[in-house]
């Protein structure tokens, strides 16, 4: 596996696995289509710091940082579970002293991951300021000193 900037050249596999992701997860209101989810990718691909976890030249995942914020981070059904997301993280990480993301309350995986990273808990919402509505947590991770 290899980690790398991505580029717009990435858009669409990024916005598969984003899209994929979205129908798979049944509390995940349809709210994109598939092209607002390749604009919205093509955005994040030029404006933020975006790695992509790469495998004999397929994509299994990305994550994309804002200064401190984590916005996206997904990975493709078969990457689960195989190191890709702790590999994509460990690099974040490994650029900041402090990160921080939002993350469903439903999303109970998830919730394991990021506890796993170091990630605490910051807050919790009953969703009002998300577009799903849906209740979520705000975790947040700050290197050792």
């Amino acid at each position: 596996m290899i980690l790398r900037q991505a580029t717009s050249a990435d858009v669409d596999t990024t916005a598969q696995i984003l899209g994929d992701w979205c129908e798979a997860t049944p509390y995940i209101p349809p709210l994109h289509t598939r092209d607002e989810d390749r604009q919205f990718l093509q955005t994040v691909i030029k404006t933020q710091d975006v790695l992509i976890a790469e495998t004999a030249g397929e994509v299994q995942g990305f994550i994309a940082r804002d200064g401190m914020e984590i916005g996206q981070f997904y990975l493709a059904p078969s990457a689960r579970g195989q190191g890709v997301g702790t590999a994509l993280m460990a690099e974040m990480m490994d650029r900041s002293d402090q990160l921080w993301l939002w993350c469903f309350q439903a999303n109970t995986g998830a919730q394991r991951f990021y506890e796993r990273q170091g990630f605490k808990v910051d807050h919790m919402t009953d969703g009002v300021g998300n577009e799903e509505n849906l209740p979520d947590i705000r975790y947040v991770w700050r290197a050792k000193s």
